[in-house]
């Protein structure tokens, strides 16, 4: 029948052809059961849920022997009885070059597991409405990219989906922002988009991993160009037989001009390995794969991140085993940092205040860190303890009366209106020439401050400016987390 054979219900049969699969037998087993038999088995040997409010994955297309596991972590990570509205499946041409993306619209995909439909209203009115979109029969007769996927799914899904899938022919990053345009209203909790990517391709084994992981952060760092400068970056090492960091890059940078719009995201890194971690690869020549999410941030009070219960945990044990070590043996102990969030390596400011007896006992943070959140933590409670210029050295006797509290900051917002701080929300800095001075949120709530009180107190205690010195100066807002032990033993 070839690679486009008719409908196989029937309907249309005269008009409508169903593309099938072209590397069943080779990527994977050719025969259902079989095939199912793998998927049980890499969904097994996966990593498993982790994520939540999922909005892409991040998901190699290699043969499954050598990146099934790796591809069934990022698919372990949908709601499998979510109703999804759309699935985009996006993936990069491997054997031909167009200026646009080619949009599957002429019927199904079908796989040894059985249909997978096709959107054709949503893939029609894509490329009716844009002219980046079009129906290129050669970028999907021999392309692997999407096919592969469809198992993951299929095995996966426990509600019928439809899929709009999608090759990119381009290589322009101005088509790609267009691209990205056009598909950036539907990136929202009502669909999913798997962007389908290998990672470096044929490097050395210890090269590959360098690599890999270099692109990996650039991918977390949600910006399109530190993405693409990376990928200079790394062709310019002249790492030996490096053919691309990222054979998927246009798909990556698609997904990347859509979430770099939003500060509602976080993408996140789960698992990477490539083909040297398997028995059928060398270490000489090596496929990088990895699985990465992209999460809708939830808010929480309001605020443009969050961190778990474990993360509050693992910050305040940090802050303790810091002060205990520090204090008593004037020793910095090494954090170990496994099974740490991303949002815990990522960098972010943060205050450790410290309370004795209901009293503060020193209170110190950073806005600018250049270093991971927990280990930014670690150093404000060294500061706390150690370098409040309003208080004494902490002793060692007084270790088990001290209470921390870790204030975790969002950027900074230069305001135009003092109108625009909420008392209990906003933390602020008044800065005016050399002086600078900070309030963090809950100075207001534990005051019971007007506005102006709490802007007052800013300027002429803690910048020294006067009372009234917030009137010409520059105010900054900010949002924090705040915790501390007495919501968790100790």
């Amino acid at each position: 029948m070839g690679i486009f054979g008719k409908n196989i219900t029937g309907q249309n049969s005269g008009s409508r052809q169903d593309r099938q699969p072209v590397v069943a037998g080779k990527f994977y087993p050719a025969g259902e059961l079989a095939l199912k038999n793998e998927m049980a088995q890499l969904f097994d040997e996966a990593l498993p849920k982790k994520s939540s409010n999922v909005l892409a994955i991040i998901t190699p297309h290699a043969g499954y022997v050598f990146s099934g596991v790796v591809a069934a972590t990022s698919f372990n990570q949908i709601d499998p009885e979510k109703d999804y509205e759309h699935i985009f499946v996006i993936g990069s041409s491997h054997y031909t070059y167009f200026d646009g993306a080619s949009i599957y619209n002429k019927g199904d995909y079908v796989t040894p597991l059985g249909r997978v439909k096709v959107d054709h209203e949503l893939a029609q009115k894509l490329t009716d409405e844009n002219k980046v979109f079009t129906f290129n029969a050669e970028a999907h007769t021999q392309e692997h990219t999407i096919e592969v996927q469809l198992p993951f799914l299929q095995y996966r899904m426990k509600r019928e989906f439809k899929i709009v899938p999608i090759v990119m022919g381009t290589q322009s990053a101005s088509t790609i922002k267009k691209v990205a345009k056009a598909l950036k209203p539907y990136l929202n909790e009502r669909n999913l988009f798997v962007i389908s990517t290998d990672f470096s391709h044929y490097p050395p084994y210890d090269d590959a991993v360098k690599v890999d992981h270099a692109t990996s952060e650039a991918i977390v760092s949600n910006s399109p160009e530190t993405f693409m400068d990376t990928l200079a970056a790394n062709e310019r090492k002249g790492i030996p037989n490096l053919a691309t960091s990222i054979c998927g890059w246009t798909s990556v940078l698609t997904l990347l001009e859509m979430t770099s719009q939003t500060d509602e995201v976080k993408i996140v890194p789960l698992l990477y390995r490539n083909s040297g971690d398997t028995d059928y690869g060398d270490k000489i020549r090596v496929v990088g794969y990895w699985s990465i999410v992209v999460e809708q941030q939830k808010k929480e009070n309001g605020l443009e991140f969050s961190l778990t219960d474990q993360d509050k945990k693992n910050l305040l044990h940090i802050a303790r085993e810091t002060l205990e070590s520090y204090i008593r043996h004037g020793e910095i102990p090494e954090i170990d940092t496994t099974g740490f969030s991303q949002t815990l390596k990522t960098p972010l400011g943060a205050f450790v205040t410290l309370n004795k007896d209901g009293a503060l006992r020193g209170c110190i943070g950073t806005f600018r860190p250049d270093k991971p959140l927990y280990l930014v933590v670690q150093d404000m409670a060294i500061s706390a303890s150690t370098k409040d210029y309003r208080f004494s050295r902490v002793k060692p006797d007084e270790l088990d009366k001290i209470e921390i509290e870790i204030s975790v900051l969002t950027p900074m917002k230069k305001i135009n209106s003092i109108d625009e701080i909420k008392l209990g929300r906003d933390g602020i800095y008044i800065k005016k020439g050399w002086n600078a001075g900070t309030f963090l949120p809950q100075v207001a709530t534990s005051t019971g401050w007007s506005l102006e009180e709490f802007l007052g107190h800013c300027a002429r205690d803690k910048a020294g400016i006067g009372w009234d010195g917030w009137r010409d100066a520059e105010i900054y807002t900010y949002q924090a987390l705040v915790f501390d032990e007495s919501q968790f033993d100790k």
